[in-house]
């Protein structure tokens, strides 16, 4: 409350939990004065109401201290529910009671106030006792990542200690930060679980495995240094997804302070995706994505490593003996095959992928160069329940919870794949192990894809069959389809590629985005489905498309005109430049839109359309030089004013490098501009140090802690064998089945 408050223990208060005398300025142009009054009225039921014969000792204490003289300004904190019907009826009982003011905050004053102030949870064990409430929930976090490692128990018993894995401890242990790529089935997740596992044994680490960016600044605390966080596919699982990347982009000042207060982030991504997202990447905003130490491509195997990782997979498999027997003349071939990755391993060591499989030199090679064709027949090989098991998955988006409840569009599409819900648990549990996997995560149980390859297989397996297609699209919801789906061939790696057919389905899903929301605050989850629509649009839909959406929406070309600020990450203003490619953006409105993003430029509160090359597309060589020069004449000269303006805003609860990101990115886009004008970089440059001196006299910088190192092995050099690794793998399989 930015207020010295005096406080009365329990009992005898006197109506009063707290008082302080002064004028107070809770919001806006509201001025509160005079002698204050503070009561809490706490409830232990969920959900509750307050009512007003909850209040009525308490109005009658109030007449009493108005009438000592006590109380001119009565605050009412509740960690009850309170309407806005309801605060008036308060207010009005208060006001006859004497109260000259009175402010009322209920729950949802609470819950904002501590989610948006850090300092404000760090201090709540010692208001509450009850714990950092942060902390008491990120302990059910860690629960759950502790759950995810032990799951992966006998995968990481296969594991192989690779140059790579050396190569992403050493990263981890110098940067704090590391980012596995390669291809799909490379070993990313592998690795990335083996430094988890160091990071559990040797520091006992609190580890968190998130799926997005904005789970890494919530979950943040600063006070505990041994967090490490996970993220697998952190710019999509078998897609590039552009929101996962602009969410990245906001958290990105954050992640320097993080790591040196002692914060370990490990990330993955497939190989085509990470080179997609850098083009969207605020990499100035994070240099460490720059550095070839902390980017690590895990597909480089040594011979050595690739001929352990295929011994291990088999002596801990589940191949009979006679199956061992029979291919151990050609595993020196299979691990020395160009495409030998070690999902191949896993597949040769389970009978599932094997059982049509002729163990000869020829079949094998077959078996390791097309293994997307070979696991495309396995899918097809598979009967009913099972397909309708892979089926449910896919439309689930990979995380089909448990007990499974089913919507009504899923009982139908399971029944026209002549499945239904006890055939689909049936298939499930056939395919576990192999196909599928159960694990825990967010607190629930679910099924998921043992492989993410085996997603990208059932995606190609759709592709081919325009009915099953179909029962796909009807049977899915909305959110799901735009991560899978593009209505038409825009180029999208392992998309599912909608056919112009189908397309009304498609416009009908969109109109269903929000219906059933999944966030309780209704701002957020209409925030939230916008961004996904106009992302969808943007980046997932051809010209045929787009035109037929337009045609139901054409409200939709005036809100691309006029984008809200932070340009690099609003989803309308790539939706304008998609359409403006494709000759679909009317000229009025293109002269909006140009209208707009130049006034923020002007004006200092976002530069971007100076230097973004998807805003200067929308633009003509005259209009931008037109905004360069408007900029140079009317911005530069105020740019001390506007940073100013900049510091002038900063709150105490947020470090002074986060606040100043935007201004700081502004300077860039200015310098890139003006780059060959020394009058405009020296203005450019002296606000950049000002900043910067400003940013750095931040008492609240965080120290670094003690260094935390995982540590190597030493490297042993390859040793030339002339007795083969292989050589006792069926004699291993003999003693295990004994």
């Amino acid at each position: 409350m930015g207020q010295a408050v005096e406080s009365f223990l329990d009992s005898n208060d006197g109506g009063r939990d707290g008082a302080f005398s002064g004028t107070w300025k809770p919001s806006g142009n509201e001025n509160l004065a005079g002698r204050f009054v503070i009561q809490c009225k706490h409830t232990s039921r969920p959900a509750y109401v307050l009512q007003l014969s909850d209040l009525t000792d308490e109005v009658e204490k109030a007449k009493r201290l108005v009438t000592a003289g006590r109380c001119d300004c009565y605050v009412l904190l509740t960690n009850a529910g309170v309407t806005g019907t309801r605060v008036e009826e308060i207010e009005a009982l208060f006001l006859a009671a004497g109260v000259k003011q009175v402010a009322v905050y209920g729950s949802t004053w609470l819950t904002q106030q501590i989610q948006e102030h850090k300092r404000l949870r760090m201090l709540v064990p010692r208001v509450y006792g009850l714990g950092d409430l942060s902390q008491i929930l990120d302990e059910r976090a860690y629960a759950q990542a502790r759950a995810i490692i032990e799951s992966m128990r006998e995968d990481l018993a296969k594991v192989v200690v690779t140059e790579a894995y050396q190569r992403s401890v050493e990263a981890l242990d110098r940067h704090s930060f590391v980012l596995l790529v390669g291809e799909p089935a490379a070993g990313k997740t592998t690795i990335a679980s083996m430094l988890a596992m160091a990071a559990l044994d040797q520091w006992n680490a609190s580890l968190l495995k998130l799926d997005e960016p904005a789970e890494v600044a919530k979950r943040w605390n600063p006070d505990e240094p041994s967090q490490f966080f996970w993220l697998d596919d952190a710019f999509g699982v078998t897609q590039y997804e552009e929101f996962l990347v602009h969410g990245w982009n906001r958290i990105l000042p954050q992640l320097k302070p993080m790591l040196r207060k002692g914060t370990k982030i490990v990330m993955t991504s497939r190989d085509y995706i990470y080179n997609r997202a850098r083009r969207d990447l605020k990499e100035s905003a994070f240099p460490l994505f720059k550095e070839s130490q902390v980017v690590i491509d895990v597909h480089e195997l040594t011979g050595q490593e690739r001929r352990q990782i295929l011994y291990n997979h088999l002596k801990l498999g589940k191949q009979p003996k006679t199956f061992l027997t029979d291919i151990k003349p050609f595993l020196e071939t299979v691990a020395d095959h160009p495409r030998f990755i070690p999902e191949m391993a896993r597949r040769l060591a389970d009978p599932l992928f094997t059982k049509d499989l002729f163990v000869d030199s020829y079949y094998i090679g077959q078996f390791v160069e097309k293994r997307e064709q070979l696991l495309h027949e396995v899918l097809q090989a598979l009967d009913s329940n099972s397909k309708a098991a892979l089926a449910l998955i896919y439309m689930r988006n990979d995380r089909l919870t448990s007990p499974i409840e089913l919507q009504p569009t899923e009982v139908d599409a399971l029944q026209r794949l002549g499945s239904d819900l006890g055939g689909c648990i049936s298939g499930l549990e056939a395919l576990a192990g192999s196909l599928v996997v159960r694990t825990s995560a967010s607190g629930e149980a679910m099924w998921r894809f043992k492989h993410p390859t085996i997603g990208d297989a059932y995606a190609a397996h759709l592709v081919q069959s325009p009915d099953l297609l179909g029962i796909y699209l009807q049977g899915s919801d909305p959110a799901r389809l735009l991560e899978q789906v593009s209505c038409g061939d825009v180029g999208i790696e392992k998309a599912v590629v909608v056919p112009t057919s189908l397309f009304p389905i498609m416009l009908s899903k969109l109109d269903q985005l929000g219906e059933n929301k999944v966030r309780k605050d209704s701002w957020l989850s209409g925030f939230d489905t916008r961004r996904k629509r106009l992302g969808f649009l943007s980046n997932r839909c051809s010209k045929e498309f787009l035109t037929a959406y337009l045609e139901k929406h054409v409200k939709l070309l005036a809100a691309v005109s006029s984008p809200g600020l932070m340009l690099s990450v609003v989803p309308e203003v790539r939706l304008a430049a998609r359409l403006h490619v494709l000759g679909l953006l009317p000229e009025a409105n293109r002269l909006e839109f140009v209208r707009t993003v130049s006034q923020y430029a002007i004006d200092g509160r976002d530069t971007d359309a100076l230097d973004n090359t998807t805003i200067r597309g929308v633009f003509t060589d005259s209009e931008h030089a037109t905004l360069v020069a408007k900029v140079q004449t009317q911005l530069l000269p105020k740019l001390h004013s506007v940073r100013i303006d900049c510091q002038s805003d900063w709150v105490s609860d947020q470090s002074r490098e986060d606040h100043m990101w935007s201004f700081l990115a502004s300077l860039d886009n200015l310098r890139r501009c003006y780059q060959y004008d020394s009058a405009a970089l020296a203005i450019i440059e002296a606000e950049s140090r000002q900043a910067t001196s400003w940013i750095n006299d931040d008492d609240n910088n965080y120290d670094s802690p003690p260094p935390r190192k995982l540590g190597k092995l030493k490297s042993h050099p390859e040793a030339s064998q002339v007795r083969s690794i292989f050589d006792d793998i069926d004699a291993v399989k003999d003693a295990s089945e004994n």
